[in-house]
């Protein structure tokens, strides 16, 4: 999108980049060999516009050797006349059922949290053989410049993510939980270790931050937060390190 596609707000912020990158042929022969220079898992993160163009790139990405696929569904669907895929079950399931359909690679399926219901779409995503949840993504926003006396995004409205969507990141996550019985990859809004361990009471099983300073990573031991805070063994806090079994 163009400029100006960021909006700083008073508890985060607001872009409109849109879904900026070099497409998934390059990814695979320019970004991926370098990425596989590293003892890492690589997550790819795909969108499309058609249950056909996701399923396309996620058949290319698997054959390529990703070790995981995120389905971004909060894209518009062309032949529904815009309407996202996260924001209509029947959607959400088809594109679910054309990745699940290429690949063996576990699959997460990201969820828009902008919904009336987000158990109906998690309910959907899961029944259609999504491996696990990835939620949420940004709340849409929008910011007037009082000067200028107009929207301050070229693009008018943009995704709100920073501390502010926590609370609502954490409701949906508890929700989800108890709607389904799959993964959960909680987000949004995660700044520290303690607000990571306060989203996993309400059900989140993983934990991931985009413009925070928490990193997460997977290991033998358990899941260990490269922040405040370390989760192995039994549920105890001693200093900034909590263990949790």
């Amino acid at each position: 999108n163009p400029a100006p596609r960021i909006a700083e707000t008073p508890m985060g912020i607001l872009n409109s980049v849109g879904l900026q990158n070099p497409g998934v042929d390059a990814f695979i022969a320019e970004e991926l060999p370098f990425l596989r220079q590293y003892d890492v898992k690589v997550i790819a993160n795909i969108s499309g516009n058609t249950p056909e163009e996701y399923g396309i790139m996620c058949e290319k990405l698997a054959q390529a050797g990703v070790d995981l696929i995120e389905v971004n569904i909060s894209c518009p669907n062309v032949h529904a006349g815009g309407k996202n895929f996260g924001c209509d079950p029947h959607a959400a399931a088809e594109v679910t059922r054309a990745v699940k359909a290429v690949t063996k690679k576990p699959v997460f399926m990201k969820l828009t949290p902008n919904v009336t219901d987000i158990t109906e779409i998690a309910r959907a995503v899961a029944g259609a053989g999504a491996d696990a949840l990835s939620l949420i993504n940004t709340l849409l926003g929008m910011r007037i410049d009082i000067e200028k006396r107009r929207p301050i995004l070229s693009n008018v409205m943009g995704g709100l993510s920073g501390p502010a969507v926590f609370p609502v990141a954490v409701r949906m996550v508890y929700q989800v939980r108890k709607a389904v019985d799959v993964p959960i990859l909680g987000m949004g809004g995660i700044r520290t270790g303690g607000n990571s361990i306060s989203g996993l009471p309400a059900g989140s099983l993983s934990l991931g931050t985009s413009d925070g300073g928490v990193y997460l990573s997977i290991s033998p031991s358990g899941i260990d937060i490269k922040g405040n805070v370390t989760i192995t063994g039994d549920l105890t806090v001693t200093g900034g390190v909590v263990n949790l079994n």
